[in-house]
């Protein structure tokens, strides 16, 4: 089954391409993947009938995570209309599409992905597979109604089942992780074989909330409106989708857990009456459109709200007739649905007023579309006539008074089907005055082959019922409260045979004064629909969003923050004050670390009231270096000394931000309620001592991080715990952080380079680098060259300072190798890659301070870009690697030599890890160093330029 799966996917992908080469017949290649699964499940016929047929794939086998399916009566049954229909329609799409259909790659491909999640649907047995099946059916559901993409009808309709059928999957999640708390089991067969007790709350919360899922899925009442918007698809998704495939994904979980919560608090109120509103509701709308596609939209929501009253009950007999009347609809209504698509294609129109005499002309669709529409009227000998007796029966046995209710709610709603089924053949194909008979060309047989073959389908399985469907059905109710009910043509004279009668009759004298009851249909035409509070809810959504976003969305920096940080204290502090757990607060070892952490407070304070952006960003870097300091008198000099390079990269970043900022603070917009921000500074710094105290308190085991000074000499083969724990012991939290590190740095240069990002800077003529002809990189004419220090021709008097230029040069290439030696020494002594890159960076940081970008450009001919890129590659390739060879992601080897008198040489396959964290730090100075500092030179040189040469800027 997940090889099945697996192929529905690759065809989906490979379609696009297929269907440029092969236009339309593309689709014979579609049909294959359902074609496949309806063998490879008719295959499996004694086993599923039988015991059943697992699947599992374990993908993380240590949290014993697994994906499970299963094939049993039910889903046998779901998997061969799933797929047998989808087959059907695949092959319909040949024909009743053009090869210049707009995105018709896209099409097929989501129609065939749409056929495997489906199908991936009614074979989950795990509940949260199942989820995401059904959300994934949601999502490729609006892309396919929203085909015609042009069309704002097509893009509302989409958006309208998106949205509705969603928040129902969203909260089916909800109700599913409730269950399988309750029950603790998260398959669907161990729900129903051990269910949780119906007096625990969280199940009756959870089977209520999987309901909401259910009912929005089926479009059931007063969800119902989302389906007839959908008809906006073309009739090959509406045949599909809205007649055997998704709609009955409710349905199908209601059948599938009736047997162990059909006694649930409100499931037999909720569903029974909801299915008989809507099967009224929907057979009115039949008989009032004028669409063709829009009378069978009615008719399938009120088709499914029948479904839904029979197959809530719990019991054998309505299991037996629910399992086969949704066999019956998708029979019958799929067919429908593509006799509908061939008549468009025929004459033009769907409008049955205009439609006059095609069944002469077109007999054999007639043929097919009457034996649909009997057998969805309930016609002997048909298999709509034989399930829906079963369904009677079933209703009369039920238990009451919801089995009485849903009988009369059936017997109404049956009347109005009749009626609608007439209207239908009569709509398409009788000779009408008034209508227009326009000459038809007699169809291919490829395309009156699909619709046909279902019309015989429902014709021979009526007689058939009770070999071909009733097993299958009567292995679904195995084990239900009562007897199932046999799926026969004739149970003697019955009530139930008097109702069908009944129900017949009045549904052809409903049809007959059908001219008579408009003014009926007009006076009883509701002025509040479900629809129109659909509209208004989102107009309100729309209108609170606008609201809020006007109230809150200032634009006041300060505001925001005040925001986040008053949620911050607020939250926080109740959560920590109702646990009640606070550790004594530490006292400060020694002498040193009281004067340091004195001076911290003292610098952060004198932070907040400093005068001048440098002086405050400068007092903020006092705080940093006292970190530092404390690392250091903690016995921690590597964190001391990445603590140390880090702040001096950000002040450095910070003076390249504020230089083209003004010089004071508040010159543009001063501070405003500096008590407010008193306030709310202590009060932040409160909450963040008691998280301190509380994460002190909280811990009762012992820390794994214990054990890293061991693991690092054993695992990592290292004596510097912190580097080791970096690259080996947590190289996946590393992973991640470098990998944030460069989005952030590509955010930053993507935000400066806003007219296109240029990785190299210009060069000075006499310095330009070598490289391919024509690949040069350029070089500013007014630039001279031929000296040893360049700033002299590209920066002014004032800026310059030549001893700074002349000890940047001499230092440089040995601040380099002091950064590749912190590389390598940093896995037995403090160093590595983060600390190394740093370094490094801080060189390149002194090039451009000294002589700006034209001396960057030359110390760094290098590709920023390229560096970080080659960084993750060497990080990931760490990960993989090992993964190839059968050993776990990030597996180090040691390598360790004795070379004599030259000592001992070692090396780790981590160190390889370390070398592209180095590369991507190194890359990230760059990066900024490039953006806000040669880039916004660049743009500040322009602008002043234009000045001066009078040119506005």
């Amino acid at each position: 089954m997940f090889s099945l799966l697996a192929l529905f996917a690759l065809t989906a992908l490979v379609l696009p391409a297929l269907t440029r080469r092969l236009g339309t017949k593309a689709f014979l290649v579609a049909a294959v993947p359902p074609a496949a699964a309806f063998a490879a499940t008719f295959a499996r016929t004694r086993e599923a009938l039988g015991p059943g047929v697992r699947e599992r794939f374990s993908y993380l086998p240590q949290l014993g995570v697994a994906l499970d399916v299963r094939l049993d009566a039910l889903s046998w049954t779901l998997a061969l209309v799933v797929t047998g229909v989808g087959a059907l329609v695949l092959l319909y799409c040949v024909s009743y599409f053009h090869d210049d259909e707009p995105g018709l790659g896209r099409f097929a491909a989501v129609l065939t992905a749409f056929a495997g999640a489906m199908y991936g649907l009614v074979i989950a047995d795990d509940v949260f597979l199942l989820f995401t099946f059904w959300e994934l059916t949601s999502v490729l559901s609006y892309l396919l109604i929203g085909h015609y993409a042009d069309r704002r009808a097509s893009r509302g309709a989409a958006l309208q089942a998106l949205l509705v059928t969603t928040l129902g999957g969203l909260a089916m999640l909800v109700g599913l992780v409730l269950l399988q708390d309750a029950a603790g089991a998260s398959t669907l067969s161990a729900l129903v074989a051990s269910p949780p007790p119906l007096t625990d709350g969280r199940a009756v919360t959870g089977i209520a909330l999987v309901l909401a899922g259910a009912v929005t899925k089926s479009a059931i009442w007063p969800f119902h409106f989302w389906l007839p918007g959908a008809m906006a698809a073309p009739t090959p998704v509406s045949a599909y989708l809205h007649a055997a495939a998704m709609v009955k994904a409710g349905v199908y979980l209601v059948l599938r857990l009736a047997p162990a919560f059909a006694a649930a608090p409100g499931w037999r109120e909720t569903l029974v009456s909801l299915g008989v509103l809507t099967m009224v509701v929907g057979g009115v709308r039949a008989l009032r459109e004028h669409d063709l596609k829009l009378v069978l939209a009615g008719g399938t929501v009120a088709q499914l709200g029948f479904l839904m009253v029979v197959c809530s009950l719990g019991t054998a007999a309505s299991q037996t007739a629910g399992l086969a009347l949704l066999v019956a609809h998708a029979l019958f209504k799929s067919t429908l649905f593509l006799v509908t698509g061939v008549v468009d294609h025929a004459v033009g129109t769907r409008d049955l007023r205009r439609i006059s005499g095609l069944g002469r002309r077109l007999p054999v669709l007639a043929g097919a579309a009457v034996v649909a529409a009997a057998s969805m009227a309930g016609v002997p000998p048909l298999l709509g006539f034989v399930t829906k007796e079963a369904s009677l029966i079933a209703l009369g046995e039920a238990p009451q008074p919801w089995g009485a209710i849903g009988l009369v709610g059936v017997v109404l709603g049956s009347v109005l089907t009749v009626a609608y089924a007439l209207r239908f053949v009569w709509g398409a194909f009788a000779t009408k005055r008034g209508g227009v008979q326009t000459e038809v060309s007699p169809e291919r047989p490829a395309f009156l082959a699909p619709p046909v073959l279902l019309a015989l389908a429902s014709l021979a399985l009526g007689p058939l019922a009770s070999l071909v469907v009733e097993p299958a059905a009567a292995a679904a109710a195995h084990g239900m409260p009562g007897k199932a009910t046999h799926l026969v043509l004739w149970h003697g004279p019955t009530l139930e045979l008097l109702l069908s009668a009944v129900t017949l009759a009045g549904g052809v004298a409903l049809f007959l004064l059908r001219e008579r009851i408009v003014p009926l249909q007009e006076a009883i035409r509701p002025r509040w629909t479900a629809e129109d509070g659909y509209r208004r809810t989102l107009r309100t959504l729309d209108l609170v969003a606008t609201r809020a976003t006007a109230t809150i969305q200032t634009g006041s920096l300060p505001f925001y923050l005040a925001v986040i940080l008053t949620v911050f204290v607020g939250g926080t502090s109740t959560v920590l004050l109702g646990t009640g757990v606070l550790a004594a607060p530490p006292l400060f070892a020694t002498a040193a670390q009281t004067v340091t952490a004195v001076l911290m407070a003292v610098a952060a304070i004198a932070a907040t009231i400093a005068g001048k952006r440098f002086q405050a960003v400068v007092l903020v870097g006092v705080t940093g270096l006292g970190m530092a300091v404390l690392f250091g008198l903690q016995g921690a000099p590597d964190l001391a000394l990445t603590q140390v390079l880090v702040d001096l990269v950000t002040l450095i970043a910070f003076v390249l931000v504020l230089r083209r900022l003004p010089a004071r603070l508040g010159v543009a917009h001063g501070s405003s309620h500096p008590v407010v921000r008193i306030v709310l500074g202590v009060a932040v710094a409160a909450v963040m001592v008691m998280v301190v105290l509380t994460t002190l308190a909280a811990r009762t085991a012992t820390p794994i991080s214990e054990a890293f000074e061991r693991l690092a000499v054993e695992i990592g083969h290292g004596d510097n715990v912190v580097n080791v724990t970096l690259v080996d012991l947590r190289g996946w939290d590393t992973f991640g952080e470098i990998t944030v590190l460069v989005a952030a740095a590509t955010g930053v240069a993507s935000l400066v380079f806003v007219g296109g990002r240029s990785d190299v800077l210009p060069a000075l003529r006499g310095h330009r680098r070598r490289g391919r002809p024509g690949r040069e990189h350029p070089v500013d004419p007014e630039v001279a060259s031929g000296t040893w220090l360049l700033a002299g021709r590209t920066l002014r008097p004032e800026y310059r300072s030549i001893l700074l230029e002349v000890a940047v040069r001499l230092t440089f290439h040995a601040t380099i190798v002091v950064s590749v030696y912190l590389l390598f020494a940093g896995h037995n002594a403090p160093g590595g890659g983060f600390a190394g890159g740093l370094v490094a960076g801080l060189a390149l940081t002194g090039r451009y301070l000294a002589a700006g970008r034209y001396e960057l450009g030359l110390a760094a001919p290098l590709n920023a870009g390229v560096l970080l890129g080659l960084g993750l590659v060497l990080a990931a390739g760490t990960a993989i690697v090992p993964l190839l060879l059968g050993e776990p992601a990030l597996t180090s080897h040691y390598l360790g030599a004795d070379l004599g008198w030259f000592g001992r040489i070692s090396f780790t396959t981590s160190s390889i890890f370390d070398v592209g964290v180095y590369l991507i730090v190194v890359g990230v100075v760059l990066d900024v160093l490039r953006s806000l500092g040669g880039e916004v030179d660049r743009a500040y040189e322009e602008d002043h330029r234009e000045v001066r040469q009078g040119v506005p800027s």
